[in-house]
């Protein structure tokens, strides 16, 4: 028999599944942080999340902060920010439905993140990396399809595998893309990607499609539906061939398209449309990135900003 600390999980995991509509694998997350929350609380007696007190949470807290992982390295901070994210809004509909009178996690400091900025490439960067796939072969027109697609509608990589052909409008310009959350939103398309995408569909998709690969819009060699491991495996290899040292992944143009977007002028609430985030807060990170390139510019460039040479 399920004691109450479980049913109490269930019930607020189906709330966000249903009555949020949350995507499957964020519903998963909040099991696996609540999962061992749950077993903190059984080995302190507690089988009813109702009477745990700011003691527990607290220590729950603590726990996580000294647990190491199976490779024996510390949880991230985010990791740790994350679980106790799950705990305080499992705790807070608890309170909200009735079910508890107090919430005990009200007091609860959240550990504050390092402020990790995204790593764009240059605009130059971006122009050696789709020239480098081979013209002519049904990879090649693919591969430039998908980064052209990737660089200029700023998809995120699972947007990106998720397209169908009926997605994409050549005659509108636009690609129609499912977001987290299940919102859709409509992206421009440039006229490299269109043109990407035309030959695409033109002349490679026909070339591998199969009765498996059904609505996909981007295809592996095999007519499948083309992968995140596969997309980001193209990738490398594109960036490698176009000389660029450095890791570029999938993300790496998305934080490419946003920073170039910003660089050349775009309001922030444009770019946070078009990047389908839901709050503008996760979008200003990347006005902090055109910042730094001013300074690095304005530090370089002006006459009386750059260091002065000692000697000679």
């Amino acid at each position: 028999m399920p004691d109450a600390v479980a049913k109490q999980v269930e019930r607020f995991l189906d709330h966000l599944a249903v009555e949020r509509g949350l995507a499957a694998n964020t519903v998963e997350a909040y099991r696996r942080d609540l999962v061992r929350y749950v077993g903190f609380l059984r080995v302190r007696g507690l089988r009813d999340a109702r009477r745990a007190e700011e003691q527990e949470v607290a220590s729950f807290a603590a726990e996580l902060s000294s647990t190491r992982r199976g490779d024996g390295e510390p949880y991230r901070t985010s990791s740790i920010v994350r679980a106790l994210s799950s705990v305080r809004s499992f705790h807070r509909f608890l309170v909200r439905e009735g079910q508890a009178r107090r919430d005990p996690t009200a007091a609860l400091v959240r550990p504050k993140l390092p402020r990790t900025l995204p790593h764009p490439i240059s605009i130059e960067e971006v122009g050696k990396l789709l020239a480098a796939p081979a013209e002519g072969s049904v990879a090649g027109l693919r591969d430039r399809a998908v980064l052209e697609t990737l660089y200029g509608a700023g998809l995120r990589v699972s947007e990106l595998v998720g397209l169908d052909v009926d997605d994409v409008d050549l005659e509108d310009g636009s690609v129609r893309v499912m977001g987290k959350g299940g919102k859709e939103r409509e992206v421009p398309l440039g006229r490299y990607a269109r043109e990407a995408l035309e030959s695409y569909l033109r002349r490679a998709r026909p070339a591998v499609a199969t009765s498996r690969s059904r609505s996909a819009l981007f295809l592996n060699l095999r007519g499948g539906r083309l992968t995140r491991q596969g997309c980001a495996k193209l990738l490398g290899a594109c960036a490698e061939r176009a000389g660029i040292r450095r890791p570029v992944s999938p993300h790496t143009l998305r934080h490419s398209f946003a920073t170039h977007l910003l660089e050349g002028g775009a309001d922030v609430r444009v770019v946070q449309e078009l990047l389908g985030h839901a709050s503008v807060a996760t979008t200003q990170i990347y006005t902090l990135i055109t910042r730094e390139h001013l300074r690095e510019v304005y530090l370089t460039a002006h006459p009386r900003a750059r260091a002065v040479r000692r000697g000679g």
